[in-house]
């Protein structure tokens, strides 16, 4: 489907269900200190919200992945938004902590399922030459939350106790229910549709677990993910506990590379448009990696923070030019299983992303640490891309006949 056809209202819902992960994490995370106190519990404890909600997400998107394959994409789309806004408003009114992870846990499951399904839908309604368009066009709406979000929560919770926080995001999930209702219609007919049961989900898992490109564009978007991640959760301590930033200049610098993050995923949607998505990767992960390593290279010898703050701009901002293209590029020819390929992609991408940032945090918050991660991220991304190139140059050398019927309809 040209790009041209599809309503900038369906792209605007889609790249809202795509932000679920981080606003339902990172929203709150000012707050975790009074939630703590008020809850009569441990800061460790208190964490473990943050942990339960990651794990939902992660596993929310490897199950309704294939639900979504066999029932169609806009009524478990439907479902598990009801679901996100009634779990938001259990979390409000938690009286315990145990309570509050296990209620996180539901939400993140629910909120996982949008993003997948979101996901699902672009692959729908677009085509191989125009999937990678449509993916970097939903960065500029759902880039922007892991960096923003944060900054939003500390300032609501100036207007409104920790508990409000969640209501706020039970609002979030009724206004993108009726968004939903309203934009959205059912993307997957009932002939493309997956219709066995658990054990024909596995074998479409085998299927993805076995492409050898797909396994290795997705390590891609999981390794630009650890870049985003890394510098979400580390970027606070970093700079201003260990640089000594006041939170108006941390505020400001969120909000440059957020703005370099929107500028980053329209860039990306022209260089698509121009050169396909293959190029379009080549140019994020070049970018990436000098940035990144450029970034190493200024925090390593401990120079002043104007000497790094441009690279970090620069390293944050290929994420934007990465994560679509290596999305399209993995999906590329597994249209009838889309669901499930999205499933383990950001299954990936949150276990990746969500887990290695603040393991490593936990070393030393310090700006070296944060670099030296980004680049490693950002140069294992590059070898990963150049391991799936390979693939696929083999298998077109190795191919001598013409594509078969099926092979036609799968792309």
């Amino acid at each position: 489907m040209s790009s041209r056809t599809v309503p900038v209202r369906i792209l605007v819902v889609l790249g809202a269900l795509s932000a679920f992960g981080p606003l339902s994490m990172d929203l709150y995370l000012p707050a975790l200190p009074a939630l703590a106190g008020n809850l009569h519990t441990s800061a460790a404890a208190a964490q473990l919200t943050v942990t339960g909600c990651m794990l939902g997400l992660a596993a929310g998107q490897f199950f309704l992945g294939p639900v979504s394959d066999r029932y169609g994409r806009r009524i478990p789309l439907l479902l598990t938004l009801t679901a996100y806004a009634v779990a938001s408003l259990l979390c409000a009114v938690a009286p315990s902590v145990g309570i509050l992870v296990a209620v996180r846990l539901i939400q993140g499951l629910a909120g996982g399922g949008g993003i997948v399904i979101a996901r699902a839908m672009v692959k729908d309604l677009y085509d191989s030459d125009t999937v990678a368009w449509a993916f970097s066009m939903l960065m500029l709406v759902s880039g922007i939350a892991p960096v923003l979000a944060p900054v939003v929560g500390g300032q609501l919770l100036h207007l409104m106790p920790w508990r409000g926080l969640f209501l706020v995001l039970s609002l979030v999930g009724c206004v993108l229910l009726a968004a939903a209702v309203a934009a959205l219609s059912e993307t997957l007919p009932r002939e493309r549709r997956n219709l066995g049961g658990i054990g024909a989900a596995a074998r479409q898992v085998r299927i993805l677990v076995e492409d050898r490109r797909f396994v290795g564009y997705t390590a891609v978007l999981g390794l630009g993910s650890v870049i985003l991640f890394c510098y979400i959760v580390m970027s606070p301590f970093v700079l201003q506990t260990g640089l000594g930033l006041g939170s108006v200049a941390f505020s400001l610098i969120f909000a440059a590379n957020s703005i370099g993050l929107m500028i980053a995923g329209r860039v990306s949607g022209m260089l698509v448009t121009r050169f396909g998505p293959d190029r379009a990767l080549t140019v994020g992960l070049t970018m990436g990696v000098l940035a990144c390593t450029a970034f190493a290279a200024t925090a390593i010898p401990g120079l002043p923070l104007w000497a790094m703050l441009p690279f970090l701009f620069l390293a944050v901002s290929s994420v934007a030019i990465v994560m679509p293209n290596a999305m399209a590029l993995a999906l590329l020819t597994h249209g009838s299983r889309a669901g499930t390929a999205s499933g383990l992609m950001g299954m990936v991408q949150f276990v990746l992303g969500g887990v290695i940032g603040p393991l490593v945090s936990l070393i030393a918050a310090t700006p070296t640490v944060m670099a030296v991660t980004m680049a490693i991220a950002a140069v294992c991304a590059a070898a990963a891309r150049y391991g799936a190139a390979r693939v696929v140059a083999s298998a077109d050398s190795a191919a001598q006949t013409p594509p078969t019927v099926a092979d036609q309809a799968e792309r």
